[in-house]
């Protein structure tokens, strides 16, 4: 009975082990709570659908903005390192692009920094808010 419960265990551990490993840092919902921003991201299988615009199938992912359908489509990315990412945006419009480098600080914290092109903006309250070049999101732990 011992060896069955010690077997289990070790199968256990060894399937959350697997699925860490899989999920990877750069497959995640991560948001930022002061600008009402959110990215939802899958770099490796770049498979995200965004709602409401399907048109643009599967893609690397997006930066969204809380209650607005608007968003910045990751068109495509490039995995520097296992902790970082180039990536390239594109406004939802089509009218402006920039290239952007995400950070995976840690397990749950990402930094976003804005490179050449345009700056990203976002719909606030009527107007378009600047975002800042360097932004940090953080984790949720489900998607």
């Amino acid at each position: 009975m011992a060896k069955n419960i010690i077997l289990l265990i070790s199968c256990m551990l060894a399937a959350t082990a697997v699925k860490a490993q899989t999920d990877g840092p750069f497959r995640a919902y991560i948001y930022n709570s002061e600008y009402q921003v959110y990215m939802r991201i899958n770099l490796y299988d770049q498979d995200v659908v965004i709602p409401g615009q399907e048109l643009y199938g599967n893609l690397p992912g997006f930066l969204g903005k809380q209650l607005n359908s608007f968003c910045w489509v990751i068109t495509s990315c490039k995995l520097e390192s296992d902790k970082q990412a180039e990536l390239q945006l594109i406004n939802d419009f089509g009218s402006e692009d920039l290239k952007a480098t995400l950070t995976c600080v840690d397990d749950s914290t990402y930094v976003l920094r804005q490179g050449s092109g345009s700056t990203l903006k976002v719909p606030h309250q009527g107007k378009w808010r600047k975002l800042p070049k360097t932004l940090e999101f953080k984790r949720k732990l489900k998607n």
